[in-house]
């Protein structure tokens, strides 16, 4: 995560109305296969939410984020880990630190806008033979909601796409960086994940406090309202169904083994 997206997070927020994210990332616990003993790595860690359930199975986990509110939030909830805030682009093992058997990542590489950096640094944690399970946003992610956001936002004259935090690649793009870096990408799939955002009328809004900070950055209360009422009215026909939005997610997930 970059350090520019790390100052939008509210933690509690997340917790209350986000949880969502963790709930759905269980199911690459189970391609990660932790084993009792293990050194894992959780990068983009959030909460810790998803790093409690991996050291369930006995694996000493290490979770890292670059907001300093996540960190402070999971090592409340967790205390029985260890928590790190660092940057994704820039971790490097500490002093003394034996590389780790696994690294795991979830909805959090889509946030990494210098994604070659972030490859170098996972490649740089891992022993040889360790294993990489990771899942973001994909190519076409949320095209309909950032639709919906550059039209709030050119009301307002401004530019979405000089605000934009985001990476969606495809899977051979980031395959390719993988493999550079000493990787052997064993498994890769795109696939059309819709979410739905709970909280009825509110869902949408919830998700742009959550995840969409920074395009409304410097607009008044007022300015940010019509903002978010626009972002709606453009997205509705298409995301909201049977009582709530449903977010156009598309998945980029990863397995690969270092060399």
């Amino acid at each position: 995560m970059n350090k520019k997206a790390a100052n939008i997070w509210n933690a509690g927020h997340y917790d209350e109305k986000i949880r969502y994210v963790s709930r759905l990332g269980q199911s690459l616990i189970g391609m990660l296969q932790p084993a009792a003993g293990e050194r894992i790595l959780d990068i983009g860690c959030g909460t810790g939410d998803l790093a409690w359930e991996i050291a369930k199975s006995g694996a000493h986990v290490t979770g890292v984020d670059s907001s300093e509110a996540m960190i402070v939030q999971a090592a409340a909830k967790y205390p029985a880990l260890q928590f790190r805030c660092d940057d994704a682009q820039t971790f490097r093992l500490q002093a003394g630190e034996a590389p780790y058997d696994a690294l795991f990542s979830n909805a959090a590489l889509h946030w990494i806008r210098r994604p070659a950096e972030a490859a170098e640094a996972m490649a740089l944690a891992l022993r040889p033979g360790g294993r990489l399970v990771v899942e973001f946003g994909g190519c076409g992610n949320i095209a309909a909601i950032y639709r919906g956001i550059r039209t709030a936002l050119a009301a307002a004259g401004i530019d979405a796409e000089e605000r934009n935090p985001w990476y969606f690649p495809g899977i051979g793009e980031y395959a390719s960086l993988l493999e550079a870096q000493g990787f052997n990408v064993r498994t890769a799939e795109l696939y059309d994940r819709p979410t739905p955002l709970g909280d009825g009328e509110r869902g949408l809004r919830n998700w742009l406090d959550a995840f969409a900070g920074m395009f409304f950055s410097g607009l008044s209360e007022p300015q940010k309202e019509a903002a978010y009422a626009r972002c709606e009215e453009a997205v509705r026909e298409e995301l909201y169904r049977g009582g709530e939005y449903i977010a156009d997610y598309r998945r980029l997930r990863i397995t690969a083994v270092k060399r």
